[in-house]
């Protein structure tokens, strides 16, 4: 062994933890600071305990509650796209027919889901400036939408 290059050895260097109990060992420093022991750490005491080492927990609790924020704006934005309420302007038809609608005092999905529930394709074919064409294009929008239109039950029945 070379001379003078191993570190000074204590027989006695003393182990202080965090909760106040104290032992001695041997080891290259006179003092050693813990922050848990046998005596103090849940698994050895059976306590339910998170010993939070440099914020982790708080770290893992704030990107938890981001994540359940993050969920729940998502569900409230597909709540708002598929609500009843939602204006037939929304949709995203075109202007000559939307003004058919309203002119048919139709200003929101649930006219519309309501007046095809009560005569079904015909109660809106009726209507003046509004066609087959238009028809189609409002079932494939509500579709797309996540609406489920009078019928379509019973059409999954049949077939």
């Amino acid at each position: 062994m070379r001379p003078k290059i191993h570190p000074k050895w204590y027989e006695n260097a003393q182990v202080i933890c965090a909760c106040g109990n104290t032992w001695t060992v041997g080891a290259t420093v006179p003092e050693i600071r813990t922050d848990v022991c046998s005596k103090c750490h849940p698994f050895f005491t059976g306590e339910q305990r998170i010993v939070d080492t440099e914020g982790q927990v708080d770290r893992f609790m704030r990107r938890l509650k981001a994540r359940e924020d993050a969920i729940r704006e998502v569900q409230e934005r597909k709540d708002a796209r598929t609500s009843p309420n939602l204006g037939i302007a929304d949709l995203g038809l075109s202007q000559r027919v939307q003004n058919s609608l309203q002119e048919a005092g139709i200003v929101t999905v649930s006219d519309v889901l309501a007046r095809m529930a009560e005569s079904g394709d015909e109660g809106l074919t009726n209507i003046r400036g509004f066609g087959l064409k238009a028809l189609a294009d409002l079932k494939k929008l509500l579709r797309a939408q996540g609406f489920t239109l009078p019928g379509d039950a019973a059409e999954a029945n049949a077939a």
